[in-house]
């Protein structure tokens, strides 16, 4: 990169948001850099692992709905149109007990958006599949259509395409920003400065640290680990296509078939501990491995003995309620915050990061739920 090179936007961060957003601007003719300390979707971020859900239902949500069936249909396209086929239409299976209002609302609002499901009650869910443990279980819904997005490859398959379209990619530490009303450049670890009009931090659970002022008890990083169970030797009831992606909504617990042999997969969608994520263990605790191991063998009755071959700690980022961050710097009028998406956020990257380019290039109407000033300091959840 030539010394005194500036670009019109740098993008902080090679996630899932950063990498769909650097595409876009890319896409638009913007000259464009993407900076990531470690590379897209590393084994520290949110964005990484494997596999992410891609489902369409949200409650009675209609906002994250659209915006889950228009990142649907810009993934497929963008998977054909770089040869990696990295959706796997596994679908959604939703299962409820006594309290299935959200179930209901999640029906109407598909209903609404044109979403295609198939509703099944308790007798119907038996019959076809068997392999689950359907205690409290009263009825579910099945988004056929929807599935699994092959998480890790996908971002670094967004990453390389964007630079295909002319981004150029920095592995380089980026420093805190100081300083109020435009600045012209950030500095890297290594002393580099990096010029652009517009700069984009899309660094995940690294915003709160690295703009501890203003989001540092707005963004929550939370530990979460993960699961994958071994499957029993030639048996293919816990692979698709008859074992769907399933999610249990009242004991948010949620998890996938046996992909690319990697065994079940499943984890608690509750908010762990609150962490840093430069220092958390990324080694799963005892008290969840009991705690997994117990509901797999309620849910999953074959699997009651079966082992763990595989682990992981991630982290979720997010804003109070779950609500995505998209919105300026309250001082640097040129430094926007792009994040608040874990546990839910890495299928919508490609409408993510269009409506970023949206506000970046075209002043498009915001979306008011994305503000910084809608973002409280107390946790309570409200999209899931």
């Amino acid at each position: 990169m030539s010394e005194h090179k500036t670009y019109d936007v740098a993008v902080i961060g090679a996630g899932v948001f950063g990498a769909w957003t650097a595409w876009h601007l890319a896409k638009r003719g913007q000259r464009v850099v993407l900076v990531d300390s470690y590379g897209p979707g590393h084994s520290r971020a949110s964005s990484g692992g494997e596999t992410r859900i891609i489902r369409m239902g949200y409650g009675a949500d209609d906002l994250y709905t659209r915006w889950a069936q228009r990142s649907l249909g810009r993934w497929k396209e963008f998977f054909v149109a770089v040869g990696q086929p990295l959706f796997l239409e596994t679908g959604v299976l939703w299962m409820a007990g006594k309290d299935d209002e959200r179930l209901r609302q999640t029906k109407a609002t598909l209903r609404r958006n044109g979403v295609a499901f198939e509703e099944m009650d308790r007798e119907a869910l038996e019959k076809r599949y068997p392999q689950i443990g359907l205690e409290e279980i009263r009825c579910g819904i099945l988004e056929p259509n929807s599935g699994v997005l092959m998480s890790r490859r996908a971002v670094a398959a967004v990453a390389d395409h964007a630079v295909r379209r002319g981004a150029e990619y920095r592995n380089a530490l980026v420093v805190r920003p100081t300083g109020s009303g435009r600045i012209n450049h950030v500095v890297t670890s290594h002393g580099e400065m990096i010029e652009a009009g517009q700069f984009v931090f899309a660094c995940g659970a690294w915003l709160g640290k690295l703009f501890p002022d203003v989001l540092g008890s707005r963004i929550f990083p939370s530990r979460q680990e993960v699961f994958f169970f071994g499957i029993p030797a030639g048996d293919t009831r816990f692979a698709p296509p008859e074992l769907p992606t399933w999610l249990f909504q009242e004991d948010l617990v949620y998890g996938m078939p046996d992909i690319e042999s990697r065994g079940l997969k499943i984890a608690f969608d509750e908010h762990g501990e609150r962490v840093d994520p430069d220092t958390q263990s990324r080694i799963v605790s005892s008290a969840m491995t009991e705690e997994v191991r117990r509901y797999v063998g309620r849910r999953f009755p074959a699997l009651k003995d079966a082992p763990i071959v595989e682990t992981r700690v991630c982290q979720y980022e997010n804003s109070w309620n779950g609500d995505f961050l998209v919105d300026r710097h309250p001082e640097m009028e040129n430094v926007w915050f792009v994040g608040g998406g874990s546990g839910h956020g890495f299928k919508h990257g490609p409408a993510l990061g269009e409506y970023v380019t949206g506000q970046l290039l075209d002043a498009a109407p915001a979306q008011p739920r994305f503000s910084l000033r809608t973002k409280a300091t107390i946790q309570k959840r409200a999209v899931y």
